[in-house]
């Protein structure tokens, strides 16, 4: 196997051998590989042809599948790669399958030119996590032809050997620009379903009784979940980026909605093993159940474990409910903890809650009672140096506003900061999916304050992990934003001229010391 697309892959290079660094087995990777040559083939064969409805939705469920920590299920990722075949077979024949390599043969993308091929993992890794957000709005009934229809011009382009920089570089910044419209499709099927998020502090307790954690980002199942169990006598408590989902009216209307359990999916592992409740994963990010818990992992939608219980998608939860009321969950209540021991959390300030006080927001900046604001948002991950930006935020002067968003701000987010202008100086903005929210604000406080973005007192500071971070900086790069500083480390996908050319043009920094990044970023 070989693969380099997430942020901890093996010696900073790429995971080889038997199993990557994520869990996945060689199988898997070389399955994944496998579905990613039919895809390429499928696009291909429809060059100059419309996708139907079926097409669209078999390639963003593949695409999805292939993400970081999604799907370890060889036998499903299989069925997707047959069936995307046997599309391409449709569309023009059985020589429509030799469009991609031979199965079980690498991937020709991965031995081409190495500035080509990180160019090509730039467009492929980004409709993957493109892919993810376009799931999300399709559940809900929210789709976009434009959206959908690049996934197939990209893969194109990726199988395009002919391709150059001259080729490939628009394709990058297209994902860009369409990732904007397919997060802010997300954004309108949510808020239109569920209502516009408001701030609301959630518990870190479970009370007595049986209860079902849901962890991964998919607010639909969550309801769908919610109005099962609502007269079960079973609570449901949410885990890692589905936070946020407490913020949204409809939502927080189920009152056994009751708190949230454990911080970003890397401690999965150790927070699940002793809760005496069954786990639903919606979405990324699944890492390989102990066998403390395994028994309790139940998967729905593109997440597939071998050996979970799969609820398909007609969405019946009697087993998970069944499997709650059977555990039954604590005799007494239980506290959790955040890591730097708070025992609330506070979410929901998405761009609706900001923007609903951008006038008294951009008052205070003019009268200088906030100084800079600063986006300390992005994945979380294993790697130590990942302290940073909890010693970044503990950092930022009193004058200061952090905006958060993603699971990288459970390293912070029960610190108490305090106030300034009369706000929290820590506002969460919600799950990775609710980048666009960022860019909202952004954009509506340099309109206010007469100047473009990159002027504004407002500093970038990301981390990635997985490819749906890939999709949000390829759009903020479209965008024109720079200075923004990444980490913890720079993708291992990037050659060395990519990166440089990123830097050059975009002023893209990697992180070095929290002391240090901010005296430069306040000036």
């Amino acid at each position: 196997m070989f693969c380099f697309q997430c942020e901890q892959t093996a010696g900073g290079k790429g995971c080889s051998g038997h199993c990557g660094v994520c869990g996945k087995t060689a199988e898997v990777a070389n399955a994944q590989d496998d579905l990613t040559k039919a895809l390429i083939g499928l696009a291909l064969a429809l060059d100059g042809k419309r996708p139907s409805a079926a097409q669209r939705k078999l390639m963003m469920e593949a695409m999805f599948a292939t993400l970081t920590n999604v799907s370890f299920d060889q036998g499903r990722i299989a069925a997707l790669t047959a069936a995307a075949e046997a599309e391409a077979k449709t569309i023009q024949g059985a020589a429509a399958g030799a469009a991609c390599a031979p199965s079980g043969q690498p991937l020709r993308l991965w031995q081409a030119d190495e500035d080509i091929r990180s160019l090509k993992s730039l467009i492929l890794f980004g409709l993957r996590g493109m892919a993810a957000y376009a799931y999300h709005a399709q559940v809900l009934g929210y789709a976009d032809d434009l959206v959908s229809d690049l996934f197939f011009s990209g893969l194109r382009a990726v199988g395009d050997l002919q391709a150059g920089m001259e080729q490939l570089l628009p394709v990058i910044d297209r994902v860009g620009e369409i990732n904007l419209r397919c997060m802010a499709l997300l954004d309108r099927a949510n808020t239109e379903t569920y209502g516009t998020p408001a701030p609301v502090e959630v518990p870190l307790a479970v009370e007595p009784g049986p209860f079902i954690v849901v962890s991964g980002h998919d607010l639909h199942d969550l309801a769908l979940l919610l109005e099962q169990t609502k007269e079960s006598g079973v609570a449901v408590y949410t885990h890692g980026e589905m936070l946020p989902a407490h913020a949204y009216p409809l939502l927080r209307a189920y009152p056994h909605l009751k708190g949230h359990i454990g911080t970003a999916w890397q401690n999965q592992q150790q927070e699940f093993a002793g809760l005496p409740a069954p786990i639903l994963f919606t979405t990324n990010c699944l890492m390989p159940p102990k066998e403390s818990y395994a028994d309790r992992v139940f998967t729905t939608g593109p997440v597939s474990w071998p050996g979970a219980s799969h609820i398909d998608e007609e969405k019946d939860f009697t087993p998970l409910i069944e499997k709650a009321r059977a555990l039954g969950g604590f005799t007494e209540t239980w506290q959790f903890t955040g890591i730097n021991g708070g025992k609330t959390l506070t979410t929901g300030f998405g761009h609706g809650a900001i923007l609903a006080q951008a006038d008294a927001v951009v008052d205070a900046v003019k009268r200088g009672e906030i100084r800079h604001f600063f986006l300390v948002a992005g994945c979380d991950g294993v790697r130590k140096s990942r302290s940073y930006y909890t010693e970044f935020v503990k950092q930022t002067p009193p004058d200061s506003v952090v905006l958060t968003l993603a699971c990288g701000k459970f390293r912070f987010n029960d610190l108490d900061l305090g106030t300034v202008a009369g706000l929290p100086r820590l506002l969460d903005m919600g799950q990775c999916n609710d980048a666009y929210g960022a860019i909202r604000v952004a954009l509506a406080l340099a309109e206010a304050l007469q100047c473009g973005v990159n002027e504004l007192p407002l500093s970038l500071v990301l981390s990635w992990y997985e490819q749906k971070a890939v999709c949000i900086l390829l759009t903020l790069l479209h965008l024109g934003i720079r200075n923004i500083l990444l980490g913890p480390t720079l993708p291992a996908f990037l050659s060395p001229a990519v990166a440089a050319y990123l830097v050059e043009k975009y002023q893209i920094a990697p992180i070095s010391t929290p002391e240090a990044d901010l005296a430069r970023l306040l000036g």
